[in-house]
């Protein structure tokens, strides 16, 4: 660490920054339907997966490595297009937590960085095989297989849960389906930690292998795992409330069963993608399945109004983090004030966002079942894919349809008179 030099520190610095944005933006991911659910207080939930962020962060490298060594040509790439990507990246993160949007902390990073390369070096220092191969076909693909997933283990739920008419078996299997959910929820913040806190380990050992310090291919050293996993679970502690509304009560009503099913779908996609080494989107993973639940159990809405924002923002992250991250390398390639203007931009930028966030904050108390905030009771019509999917699910059986109407349609209250009969004589 003796040959870094002060730009070198200011980009490990603001390498961190991303980290905490990326905890707080993604705290959402875990923990939003295990809170929505009431099958944990807000501050248990997050301080839960701050915990299991950090412990994710060591168990493996080799998405660091994708980032690091695979996505830009390190031969004659400059420390100040790192700065710049970051810039890029933590300005989206910002923007899209403003407005509780779920956005791809991953992809903000990746547009960034993309951008900045492209301005300092041109198209030919970004390795278009990786980038489709291992961020925009698991973009794609990571949502639906999560979607389908948990989709399909919620009619399995509820088609096992059916079966259970006992009513001490049923507060039984709603404990054990909250005690389920704490689980996997504890899964996805792992997983999260996993692939999320490496990505921004890769940037640094980018920055290291720049400024001279580590040869090309190296693994992220300790002391970047350390502060990479610190700097996540920190940022996931405090907690993004903004977009734990939107996860959790937002894009659809989710019951324990649900949760469980959504939660257990995304861990498993996140975690098979850490082991391949693709840079996988936590975040469309997790927002997925929290659709594919939502529309797996009988009569659930998905408020396609709020999935339609969030897939714009999908769509508009890797562009527009791509152009705030070229126009930021624009100013470094001016010299040393271009880079202090970019500093001072960040800066600027980040506090106008707060100051605009706290016109109307949003705490834990509103992420809370029945908060005051919440999103939970504004009501949307079913829409066409909604509409569609229960014309296909299979009639309900003769005893659950018994069920039913026994749960439905309350027994009178006195002796029912027997309708009249013809006189007999």
């Amino acid at each position: 660490m003796e040959h870094i030099t002060l730009l070198l520190a200011i980009v490990i610095v603001t390498a961190l920054v991303f980290d905490f944005t990326n905890g707080f933006h993604d705290t959402a991911n875990a923990m939003a339907t295990t809170i929505s659910t009431g099958a944990l207080k807000p501050k248990t939930a997050v301080a839960m997966s701050a915990v299991l962020n950090l412990v994710g962060a060591f168990l493996s490298v080799e998405v660091a490595k994708t980032i690091s060594g695979g996505i830009i040509n390190e031969n004659g790439l400059r420390t100040e297009v790192i700065f710049a990507a970051l810039v890029g990246a933590i300005l989206w993160n910002l923007l899209t937590w403003l407005v509780g949007l779920p956005s791809s902390s991953s992809h903000a990073l990746f547009g960034g960085l993309i951008g900045a390369a492209v301005m300092s070096a041109g198209w030919s220092s970004v390795d278009g095989g990786t980038v489709v191969t291992k961020v925009l076909l698991p973009a794609v693909a990571a949502p639906v297989v999560a979607g389908l997933a948990a989709f399909l283990a919620t009619k399995l739920t509820y088609r096992i849960g059916g079966k259970i008419r006992n009513g001490a078996q049923e507060k039984a299997t709603a404990k054990g389906y909250r005690a389920g959910q704490i689980a996997s929820a504890g899964l996805v913040s792992l997983a999260h930690g996993t692939n999320d806190a490496q990505k921004t380990m890769g940037i640094i050992t980018l920055a290291l292998v720049t400024g001279g310090v580590l040869s090309p291919g190296s693994n992220p050293p300790v002391w970047v795992i350390v502060s990479a996993g610190l700097a996540i679970a920190l940022g996931t502690y405090l907690g993004g409330w903004r977009i734990i509304r939107t996860m959790g009560s937002g894009l659809t009503e989710l019951r324990p069963p649900q949760g469980f099913a959504a939660q257990t779908s995304a861990a498993t996609v996140i975690l098979a993608s850490s082991h391949l080494g693709f840079s996988l989107s936590t975040t469309q993973s997790c927002s997925g399945a929290v659709m594919g639940a939502g529309l797996g159990r009988r009569g659930g809405v998905v408020r396609w109004s709020t999935a339609t924002r969030m897939f714009v923002a999908w769509g508009l992250t890797l562009p527009a983090a791509g152009l705030v991250g070229a126009g930021a390398e624009f100013l470094t390639q001016q010299g040393t004030w271009g880079v202090v203007a970019v500093a001072v931009l960040l800066v600027a930028g980040s506090g106008a966002i707060w100051v605009l966030s706290r016109r109307k904050p949003v705490g834990q108390d509103d992420v809370a079942p029945g908060g005051q905030n919440g999103t939970a009771g504004d009501a949307e019509p079913a829409g066409v894919v909604t509409t569609a999917i229960a014309a296909v699910s299979p009639p309900p059986t003769a005893a659950q349809a018994q069920q039913d109407l026994k749960t439905t349609i309350p027994a009178p209250a006195g002796p029912v008179a027997d309708p009249a009969r013809p006189a007999t004589v």
